[in-house]
């Protein structure tokens, strides 16, 4: 492909909701008032309509309200009774989150490089970190791109592990025609606003078809109670509102098509920068259908790339600019830089470009010419 004639600058967010938005606002509207005219905010009908529906939605037997992505998975490996002197295999590279939930319920995260093509975890190296104090595998859908489920599924089914997928950005994707959230003993979900099913404030939820499981993530996430006063565990506060749920059940008819929307844009992308050879593109796990939460490319001038995106109007950001083992949180792990070269390359290089349903064609290409120029430029410079 030829270098194309930039068009007028045009200023393109990272993010903007407003556009899914617009198209349901009486639903949501509804919502928020048949919530207020009800009179019951915790724990009622909404949240009961809103479980079972996105239940059904990823193909499972229970979905279970919490209050954020975090304490999706925290409680999860709590009800599994997985604890203090356990250790659960982790990616490298991730949002930190999937490590805290770890370290939260007092287990050690154990890291492993990621596979350099779709920037998952790396099946091939999860063995190797296996010892006798493992409990449990995360595999993190990242971007929402579902990770390499089946070797994983041989993996903890050999070694009697839990394996837990962390899809709080890959609701609606898929792996050899099943859902996330189906893949694993349980699945936590966030539904932060910018995900692709997003609250208007945080949310989450624990996805399993395990009954005693549900039942044990129910008591934990309400105080370790069945009925008022009475504790049968040493819970917490963690539930999913009545007015969250009540818009999330507005929203989740629409994903599919918002998630179809996000395709097109990425083919866009793809297709607008196969021919670049300074830049990685992202690359589906085989047998997948990401659903692209982000769209992610690398480049050797990462930093130098987006400060002329940003000069264009566009705004690029990273996720993640460091991983969770050279964190000054998890410095007592002892990882020092070296330690999973995979994953400090992909947060040297990584570049995410505004991906969002209601992009118009124009702000596509726009994206596409500026990264284009982008690349370009500090290349050139750099022969000079």
């Amino acid at each position: 492909m030829s270098e194309r004639t930039m068009p007028r600058a045009m200023t393109i967010p990272f993010f903007d909701i407003g556009p899914t938005h617009a198209g349901i606002e009486v639903g949501l509207n509804d919502a928020w008032r048949s919530t207020l005219q009800r009179g019951h905010f915790i724990m009622g009908e909404a949240l009961q309509g809103f479980e079972a529906a996105f239940a059904r939605y990823c193909g499972a037997q229970t979905a279970i309200g919490v209050a954020n992505g975090l304490d999706a998975l925290t409680l999860t490996l709590e009800a599994l009774g997985i604890g203090a002197g356990d250790e659960v295999i982790v990616p490298a590279h991730t949002f930190i989150a999937t490590w805290l939930g770890v370290s939260r319920a007092q287990a050690r995260p154990v890291p492993v490089d990621c596979d350099p093509a779709t920037c998952n975890i790396d099946p091939a190296r999860v063995a190797a970190a296996i010892t006798s104090r493992t409990r449990a595998v995360i595999a993190v859908h990242l971007y929402g791109n579902p990770a390499d489920m089946a070797p994983l599924q041989a993996l903890a089914a050999k070694h009697g592990l839990h394996l837990i997928e962390d899809a709080a950005q890959a609701h609606g994707a898929t792996y050899r025609g099943h859902t996330t959230g189906t893949l694993g003993v349980a699945a936590g979900f966030s539904f932060y606003p910018t995900k692709n099913l997003g609250a208007l404030g945080d949310g989450g939820a624990v996805v399993t078809n395990d009954a005693g499981l549900a039942a044990r993530l129910r008591l934990l996430r309400n105080y370790g109670s069945e009925r008022k006063y009475e504790h049968q565990v040493a819970g917490c506060n963690s539930r999913l509102d009545e007015l969250q749920a009540a818009l999330l059940s507005v929203k989740l008819p629409q994903l599919d098509a918002l998630n179809t929307q996000r395709r097109q844009i990425a083919r866009a992308y793809s297709e607008g920068l196969a021919d670049l050879n300074s830049v990685t593109l992202p690359v589906i796990t085989e047998g997948a259908e990401a659903v692209w939460h982000l769209y992610t490319i690398r480049h050797p001038q990462r930093d130098a790339v987006i400060a002329r995106l940003a000069e264009a109007g566009v705004q690029a950001m990273i996720h993640y600019p460091a991983p969770p083992h050279l964190q000054p949180a998890y410095a007592d792990l002892g990882y020092g830089r070296g330690a999973f070269p995979v994953a400090e390359s992909i947060a040297a290089q990584t570049i995410s470009l505004p991906i969002w349903p209601g992009m118009s064609g124009a702000q596509i290409s726009y994206v596409i010419d500026s990264v284009r120029t982008a690349v370009a430029q500090p290349l050139a410079a750099a022969r000079q």
